[in-house]
């Protein structure tokens, strides 16, 4: 098997929608919408504020995981939120999870980012678990936010 964790290019925008699709399923608070991923990730491909990791497999791509850039006024310098971390379903529960999000995480360090956070549902044990074992902290602070 060919295994590489790459930048994301726009032609695997389609399998990208499908994935997060499959994600924002299994979400609490989103519902998928096609279009709206598809303009969302094509924004974040030409941006410099950010990266979409992807792990692919025989020249499939099974994988992926985005790295947005903010400044932190507390840590003076440059920082990551991750979001949209997904392993395909046929292809979990094999080490493909912890490769991507390892190497998700070496890769914010390595480009100068002081912290990561992420988000995951307050209920999904299973993620929170993998991501503990990652020495993530839950964090005492807790999410807002308004959709206009």
């Amino acid at each position: 098997m060919n295994e590489i964790i790459r930048n994301a290019q726009e032609k695997d925008l389609p399998v990208l929608v499908e994935l997060l699709n499959e994600l924002f399923s299994n979400e609490l608070e989103f519902s998928p919408d096609p279009q709206k991923q598809f303009q969302g990730l094509h924004a974040l491909l030409l941006s410099d504020n950010g990266n979409i990791l992807v792990l692919e497999i025989d020249n499939e791509v099974i994988g992926m995981v985005s790295l947005q850039y903010l400044i932190s006024t507390f840590l003076g310098g440059k920082v990551a939120q991750l979001e949209d971390m997904i392993i395909s379903k046929m292809y979990r529960k094999k080490g493909y999870g912890s490769k991507l999000f390892s190497h998700a995480l070496s890769y914010a360090r390595e480009h100068g980012c002081l912290r990561v956070t992420l988000l995951t549902d307050y209920n999904n044990e299973i993620a929170i678990h993998f991501y503990e074992s990652f020495n993530l902290k839950k964090s005492p602070m807790i999410p807002m936010r308004i959709v206009f």
